[in-house]
C-alpha cells in the first residue's frame, strides 16, 4: 500500500490544494445554515425583525412571504386551504428550489445536517459499525407515511415532530424536550444507523429530492480520467450512491450526478485531490473520457468507503 493510500480523508487533498480549497464548500454551507439561523433568531433575540416565522414559514421584511412547500402539502390533503399569502409563499420556494436542487435545503439550510455531520464524525473516529441501514425508499415511504396521517387527523402532522422546527422553538424559547429529540437524532445517527436519519428516514429530505429531481444545478465529474482510485469522494459523500454512475461511467456516460439524493453539498470536490468533480449545470455537455485503468491494479483506500 502506497504512502498516500494511508493518509486520512481529505489530508492529500489539503498538501496538494492548501487548507482552504480542501474545506470551502464545507465552510460556505456552515456559514450558509448559521445565517438562515440567525435571521430568525435576531428578532426574538434583538428585537431586528428582518424575518418573522421559522423556516416552515415566515414574512421577510414584512412583505415576502416564504414557506415550506411541504408544510403547505401537508395542509392542503389535511384539508386546510393556507392563506393566498402562504400559497405564494410556498410556490416561491418551491420553484427555488425546483431550479437550484431540493436537496440543497438540506445540505445548505438545515439546522438538523450539523447534527447528523457530527454524528458521523464521531461515529467514523470511533471506528463504530454501520447499524442499521434501512432501503434507500424508506424516506419516501416516511414522506407518504406523513401525507396520509395529515389527510386522516386533519393535522400538519410533521410539525409535532418535526426536529427542524424544535431547534427553533428549542433556540427561542428553550426547552427540555426539544433539545431531546435532537439529541436523540445525533444518537440514531451516532449507535444505531450511520447517517440513518437524513439518509434513511428524513421526509422532508425526500420531499425536497423529489422536488428537484430535474433542477439545473449539478456536480459533474468531468475529470473523471484523473481519478487515482483514492475513494475519498465515496468517504464524505453522506449519499454515496449518486457519485458511481458519473465517475465510474465510459466516455458515451455523462459524467453528471443526476440523482436526486445529491445534496449538491460540494464535498466531494472539497476532498478530491485531482479535482475531478466541479459545480456546473444539467445541459453540460462537456466530453468526459472514462478512466483507463490496469486491471491488475487494486483500488487504494477502497475501505474508506466501507
Amino acid at each position: 500500500m502506497s504512502t498516500a493510500s494511508k493518509m486520512p480523508v481529505g489530508r492529500e487533498a489539503v498538501e496538494l490544494k492548501g487548507w482552504w480549497k480542501a474545506y470551502k464548500y464545507l465552510i460556505l454551507r456552515r456559514t450558509s445554515q448559521a445565517i438562515f439561523l440567525l435571521v430568525f433568531l435576531i428578532g426574538p433575540w434583538f428585537g431586528l425583525w428582518l424575518v418573522k416565522g421559522t423556516l416552515a414559514g415566515s414574512m421577510t421584511l414584512g412583505v415576502l412571504p416564504l414557506n415550506d412547500p411541504f408544510i403547505a402539502l401537508q395542509s392542503l390533503v389535511a384539508g386546510h386551504i393556507p392563506e393566498t399569502t402562504a400559497l405564494i409563499g410556498a410556490v416561491i420556494v418551491a420553484c427555488a428550489y425546483a431550479l437550484i436542487g431540493g436537496r440543497v435545503y438540506c445540505s445548505w439550510v438545515c439546522p438538523i445536517n450539523p447534527v447528523t455531520d457530527a454524528a458521523h464524525w464521531l461515529h467514523t473516529r470511533l471506528d463504530l459499525p454501520k447499524g442499521w441501514q434501512p432501503k434507500r425508499q424508506t424516506r419516501i415511504i416516511a414522506m407518504f407515511a406523513v401525507l396520509a396521517v395529515s389527510a386522516l387527523s386533519g393535522t400538519i402532522a410533521w410539525e409535532l415532530v418535526n426536529p427542524i422546527t424544535m431547534v427553533h422553538r428549542a433556540l427561542v424559547f428553550g426547552g427540555g424536550f426539544a433539545w431531546a429529540f435532537v439529541i436523540g437524532v445525533f444518537l440514531f445517527d451516532l449507535l444505531l444507523s450511520r447517517r440513518g436519519w437524513c439518509g434513511h428516514l428524513c421526509p422532508v429530505g425526500a420531499f425536497y429530492g423529489q422536488l428537484g429531481a430535474k433542477s439545473v444545478l449539478r456536480v459533474t465529474a468531468v475529470k473523471r480520467a484523473a481519478c487515482d482510485d483514492c475513494m475519498d469522494c465515496f468517504a464524505v459523500c453522506p449519499e454515496m450512491q449518486v457519485i458511481t454512475p458519473a465517475l465510474r461511467g465510459q466516455d458515451d456516460d455523462t459524467p453528471l450526478i443526476l440523482s436526486p439524493d445529491c445534496t449538491n453539498c460540494g464535498r466531494c470536490i472539497d476532498v478530491c485531490s485531482v479535482d475531478v468533480f466541479e459545480f456546473t449545470h444539467r445541459f453540460d455537455t462537456r466530453p468526459a473520457p472514462g478512466r483507463v485503468r490496469e486491471k491488475s491494479k487494486p483500488a487504494k483506500r477502497a475501505d474508506k468507503a466501507a
